[in-house]
């Protein structure tokens, strides 16, 4: 079985942060690290090379492969923001109607700043996910 790319790091945060080339998306990391810690609670840490997670979480597929990975999280990329929310669908599709200027992906959502959405829409996402994950995942809360 392969082995999971993005794994929890001693990395620091603040220190990835700094190596953001763009002035305005280091801000705005600086931005999504204060309201995705204050939503969840949890400390920020490293996920592999660039994601910033908040809380963790184990899961098992029933294809068997399993792994660990971050309740929610952001990535401040070149080209875009990556969100990584993962709740329901139907409430996802509800919340992302009022969120802003953003497209998605299978596992995420893009923002081109934080300027652009509703940072209320964003905590939203934020608990729906963590409370959706906790209750997919019971056994696996870390």
């Amino acid at each position: 079985m392969k082995k999971a790319k993005t794994v929890e790091t001693n990395a620091s945060v603040h220190e990835f942060i700094e190596r953001v080339e763009s002035p305005s998306k280091r801000e705005d990391a600086y931005k999504l690290l204060t309201i995705f810690s204050e939503t969840t609670g949890y400390e920020a840490k490293m996920w592999g090379p660039s994601i910033i997670g908040f809380g963790s979480y184990h899961y098992v597929y029933k294809s068997g492969h399993e792994g660990d990975a971050p309740l929610v999280g952001f990535s401040p990329r070149k080209a875009k923001i990556s969100l990584y929310v993962a709740c329901e669908e139907t409430k996802k599709q509800q919340l992302l109607k009022n969120f802003g200027k953003h497209t998605t992906g299978k596992a995420c959502v893009y923002i081109n700043k934080v300027a652009d959405i509703d940072i209320e829409v964003l905590k939203s996402l934020i608990k729906e996910t963590v409370q959706f994950l906790r209750a997919t995942y019971p056994d696996g809360q870390k």
